[in-house]
C-alpha cells in the first residue's frame, strides 16, 4: 500500500524541469555508460528556478562503482569515502554531480545512514531527471521517501514541541552543523520559508510515517526515538564526523575535481558575501591550496 508520503515524493520527483536540465542529466548518465541507473536534480538552482551563471547539482545513482569507472582507483575512492564529485559542462551550463551506488543511496537516505548530508538533501525537493528503467525509478522513489521521516525522527527529541516548520528549520540547522558550510546562519529558515506549503505537507506525511512505524503515544503524539540528551549526544557525534568527512572529501576532490579550488571559493563568496581570491600557486596545487584557505575561512566565519 502506498503511503501519503510516497505519493507526495512520487509527484514531486516527476515535476517538469527545464529541458536543458534533462539534456545535461542524460549527458552525465552517458559518461558512465551502462552503470547509470538514475539522475536526480536538486539544490539552489531547483529552488531558485535559475540555471544560467550558476552551478547545477545532480546525484548520479549507479549500479556499482566498478562498472561506473574505467579507473579502479576511482571506484575504490567512491566506495571508501562516498560520494565522488565531478565537474561537468553541457550546452553552456555548468554543473557538478555526485556519484553513489544504489546500495549506498538506499542506506544514506534512511535510518542506517552513516552521515546526514544525503538524507538532508533529499528531504528537500528534488527531481528525477533521467532513468535507466522502471526498477531504477521504483528504487529511487522508495529511498527518497525515507529521507524526511529519518531526518525528522532524529530532530524531534531535541526540539520539545513546535510547529512543523519549526521542526524542519531545526532539522536543517542540525545538518548544516555536520558539514563545512558557507551559508549564512539563517539558511535553514530560508529553505523552509521558500516553500512553506511543501514543507507543511511533506512534514505532516513524514510524521504520520513515524507514528505508523513506532506507534502513537497515549495523547496522539509521535513517539521519540531517543531521549533528548541521548539524541543531542548523537548529533554532536554526527557533526564532528561530518566536518571531518568534509575535510577528507575536500582532499579527495583535489584529485577528482578539475578546478575544484576555484569552485569552492566561488561558492563561499556567493553564499558568505566574501571576496576570497585564489593565488596562482593555490590553483597549481589545489589540495595544498584548499587546506591553506581553511584557517582563514574558519577565522572569518565564511565557513562553519
Amino acid at each position: 500500500m502506498t503511503t501519503a508520503l510516497e505519493s507526495l515524493v512520487a509527484d514531486e520527483l516527476a515535476q517538469l524541469v527545464d529541458p536543458r536540465v534533462l539534456a545535461m542529466a542524460a549527458a552525465v548518465a552517458a559518461r558512465h555508460d551502462g552503470a547509470s541507473r538514475a539522475a536526480l536534480f536538486y539544490g539552489s538552482c531547483l529552488r531558485e528556478r535559475q540555471l544560467d551563471g550558476l552551478m547545477l547539482d545532480f546525484y548520479l545513482i549507479v549500479s556499482d562503482y566498478r562498472c561506473a569507472y574505467d579507473k579502479a582507483w576511482l571506484a575504490r575512492a567512491n566506495a571508501l569515502i562516498p560520494p565522488n564529485v565531478f565537474p561537468f559542462q553541457h550546452n553552456g551550463l555548468a554543473a557538478k554531480y555526485a556519484v553513489l551506488s544504489e546500495a549506498d543511496f538506499d542506506r544514506e537516505c534512511g535510518p542506517n545512514a552513516r552521515g546526514v548530508s544525503v538524507l538532508a538533501r533529499f528531504a528537500q525537493p528534488s527531481r528525477l531527471v533521467w532513468l535507466a528503467d522502471e526498477d531504477a525509478k521504483r528504487r529511487v522513489m522508495k529511498a527518497v521517501a525515507t529521507a524526511a521521516p529519518t531526518l525528522l525522527e532524529w530532530t524531534l527529541p531535541g526540539i520539545g514541541g513546535g510547529s512543523i516548520p519549526d521542526i524542519w528549520k531545526r532539522a536543517f540547522s542540525l545538518t548544516f552543523g555536520a558539514e563545512l558550510r558557507a551559508e549564512r546562519t539563517d539558511r535553514s529558515a530560508k529553505i523552509v520559508e521558500a516553500d512553506p506549503e511543501r514543507y507543511e505537507e511533506v512534514g505532516r506525511a513524514a510524521l504520520a510515517v513515524i507514528a505508523t512505524q513506532r506507534g502513537v503515544g497515549p495523547n496522539g503524539e509521535v513517539p521519540l526515538i531517543e531521549r533528548s540528551d541521548q539524541m543531542a549526544k548523537r548529533w554532536r557525534a554526527m557533526q564532528r564526523k561530518g566536518k571531518m568527512l568534509s575535510v577528507i572529501r575536500l582532499a579527495k576532490a583535489s584529485a577528482t575535481y578539475a578546478g575544484g579550488a576555484d569552485y569552492i571559493v566561488w561558492k563561499i563568496n556567493r553564499h558568505a558575501g566574501t571576496d576570497f581570491v585564489l593565488k596562482p600557486w593555490q590553483r597549481r596545487h589545489p589540495l595544498l591550496g584548499a587546506f591553506s584557505l581553511l584557517p582563514r575561512l574558519l577565522k572569518s566565519g565564511a565557513i562553519r
